[in-house]
């Protein structure tokens, strides 16, 4: 596995316990070195390679075009071609972002990749490189993971919560949450049905980032006040897609079934307050 050391790294390590499993981090392994990345492969020799490992900042990206790419993309294709040389199948982690928000109806897996931002558009790369290598690679599309011990927008609201009365969130923006540790779950179980192809793999159910934040607030039992605005009032410099539900039925092809979001909200709030006792 490698990214073994991120948000959905950590849980996922965690959670799979019945097969052996090997964790790498950049430390271990740079994923833009197809060197490093072989000489990593050929050491563990495995069944099978996951791929969590990605350059998230999507802002970031938009000033940092060749790191994007180097690791969003070249990265991806390294490991590809490294589980082509020891014949190892191949799981590797993607993104909503590969589309362009315009739909009104959730996105299926044949729908066209039509990404407006640096980092879509490295995701978007990697997924058609990757096939041409490994047809027979699973493409993991996720979007707006949360978990614990890591940067994600439930903690974000949280903190500011504490710190004002008052909170804008953007209501022009629908997708659904995902819990990482769910997420990892459907990661272990798609590997173990040696899964093909694209698969979409978010909790159940949709929601705007005001939306959200008003669960969080509310399951959170504060006071602080939530209100909706617009993207337009928060410019940033990487297009997000208005619209970015993906739609649940190539997951539903493999028996594997995500709670809902709001369920995997409660869930995060226990977890992040047990850790905060530990």
């Amino acid at each position: 596995m490698f990214g073994a050391t991120g948000l959905l790294g950590k849980p996922l390590i965690r959670e799979w316990r019945v097969d052996e499993v090997v964790g790498l981090g950049s430390k271990d392994a740079d994923i833009r070195d197809l060197s490093q990345v072989t000489a990593a492969v050929e050491r563990t020799r495995p069944d099978f390679i996951v791929n969590l490992a990605a350059y998230t900042d999507v802002d970031g990206c938009e000033t940092n075009r060749d790191l994007a790419f180097a690791v969003n993309c070249q990265g991806a294709v390294n490991l590809a071609k490294a589980a082509k040389s020891v014949g190892a199948k191949l799981l590797s982690i993607s993104t909503d972002y590969v589309f362009d928000g315009l739909s009104a109806t959730p996105y299926e897996t044949t729908h066209l990749r039509t990404p407006r931002s640096v980092y879509g558009e490295s995701k978007a790369r990697a997924e058609e490189q990757i096939a041409g290598i490994l047809p027979e690679a699973c493409i993991a599309r996720t979007s707006w993971l949360f978990g614990v011990g890591g940067k994600c927008f439930p903690d974000t609201i949280l903190r500011l919560a504490e710190k004002r009365p008052e909170l804008e969130v953007v209501d022009d923006q629908r997708g659904s949450p995902t819990h990482a540790p769910d997420l990892a779950h459907a990661i272990i179980e798609l590997c173990h049905a040696n899964a093909k192809g694209i698969v979409h793999v978010t909790n159940q159910g949709d929601c705007t980032w005001f939306e959200f934040a008003q669960e969080i607030i509310r399951l959170g039992r504060l006071s602080t006040v939530v209100r909706p605005t617009t993207s337009d009032k928060f410019v940033r410099p990487a297009t997000r897609p208005k619209y970015s539900v993906l739609s649940p039925k190539s997951l539903e092809r493999y028996e594997i079934s995500m709670p809902h979001w709001k369920r995997a909200l409660e869930n995060y709030l226990t977890a992040r307050r047990d850790s905060a006792l530990s």
